[in-house]
């Protein structure tokens, strides 16, 4: 499609007159239903709203996601998901077809902004301190007693989407996170979604991608004196799988 000027015409206009207006009332919706049913109920059950809404949004795309080692998820545990990052779609790859209830680590400042801040807390994503060290801890650890069984801690350790899906440096914040919560890091891969949605445009394209779920690292040998091989262990990880399946 992308050296075929006739089909891509044609799917641009199928994704400015349907697949965005689609787009944008299913995160209306699904974002509703989470919100709604984390009150109701509670967020294990309110995170269904949020994977209905990736799912119908990669199938309108359209985008085929595979899962690969999806035998190393204990539905029994919780982990800290370390993961590469290519695309905004890798968000709704991992929501939707991760099986994990996926929760974001964001800024305490934000739980001041209107609905967004309120909606954030009741679905179960984390507000930590980042200015201070100490208060992140506490409120770390307040966590921890929240978490209950099949959760993922999401970071994008890249802390940017990489241009051309080679891995960039990885940031210390999610592991410095998995060692202060004590949780497993499981190290995802994912490939094909820069080829879907380049970064930093909106050339929109159909495609396949797939999730690489590699075994768990346990932590508990690590602290922030060897935090570095920690972070090796798990970059070295998540390079074979873009070498295997890139």
């Amino acid at each position: 499609m992308r050296n075929n000027k006739i089909l891509y015409s044609l799917y641009s206009i199928y994704k400015y007159l349907i697949f965005f207006p689609i787009f944008g009332i299913v995160t209306i919706i699904s974002s509703f239903v989470a919100v709604t049913f984390s009150i109701l109920f509670n967020s294990n059950i309110g995170y269904y709203g949020g994977v209905m809404g990736a799912r119908l949004s990669c199938y309108f795309t359209p985008i085929f996601i595979k899962s690969i080692g999806k035998e190393n998820i204990d539905r029994n545990k919780s982990y800290v998901v370390i993961s590469n990052h290519q695309s905004h779609y890798d968000v709704l790859a991992l929501v939707g077809f991760l099986k994990l209830n996926l929760k974001w680590v964001i800024k305490k400042e934000l739980r001041k902004i209107p609905f967004f801040g309120f909606a954030c807390e009741k679905v179960g994503h984390i507000f930590v301190d980042r200015s201070d060290r100490e208060a992140s801890r506490e409120s770390i650890q307040e966590v921890k007693k929240s978490i209950s069984k099949n959760v993922g801690i999401l970071f994008m350790a890249e802390g940017t989407r990489s241009s051309t899906g080679k891995l960039l440096e990885f940031k210390k914040g999610g592991f410095r996170f998995a060692i202060d919560i004590d949780l497993p890091i499981l190290p995802i891969t994912i490939t094909g979604t820069r080829n879907v949605l380049p970064n930093k445009t909106i050339k929109l394209f159909p495609g396949k991608a797939k999730i690489i779920i590699h075994k768990p690292i346990d932590i508990s040998k690590y602290n922030e004196e060897n935090i570095t091989e920690l972070i090796e262990l798990t970059k070295q990880n998540i390079q074979k799988g873009l070498d295997d399946y890139s």
